[in-house]
């Protein structure tokens, strides 16, 4: 269903795909920027990158079972982080890395970024994934 593709051409990427391809036919979701908000709206690990980043990944996972997706169908994300610091942006890329989104590899961008929406936000993801067909039992 998905075939991750790395250009043996270019400089090969650290464990992530150039591109994702899906076959015509399948359902995608794209998903809004993922933020490091609570059920209650309350901005989680304030001043905290990788912190911000555990619960922007928990959101995310929610959203993905919200459309019958998960990690493991995600094809593409872009990863925003509020830092020109690069050691900020790979300690939320470690934290990628470790919720198991990275697997596949799918496409990445990581940016660093002047802000985000919410005050004090400092990481969001947006992602594109597969929601399988159901099975039927």
């Amino acid at each position: 269903m998905i075939r991750r593709v790395t250009v043996p051409a270019l400089f090969p990427p650290p464990r992530y795909s150039h591109a994702s391809v899906v076959e015509a036919g399948t359902r995608l979701a794209f998903l809004a920027g993922t933020v490091p908000l609570d059920a209650a709206g309350k901005l989680v690990g304030e001043g905290d990158a990788v912190r911000q980043a555990e619960q922007v990944l928990a959101n995310l996972g929610e959203q993905l079972r919200a459309v019958g997706s998960d990690f493991a169908h995600v094809v593409a994300t872009d990863v925003y982080v509020v830092s020109d610091d690069t050691s900020v942006l790979s300690a939320v890329w470690e934290v990628v890395e470790a919720s198991g989104l990275s697997l596949g590899p799918h496409s990445s961008t990581l940016l660093g970024v002047n802000c985000l929406g919410y005050s004090g936000q400092l990481v969001e993801i947006t992602a594109t994934a597969v929601v399988p067909e159901a099975v039927s039992s």
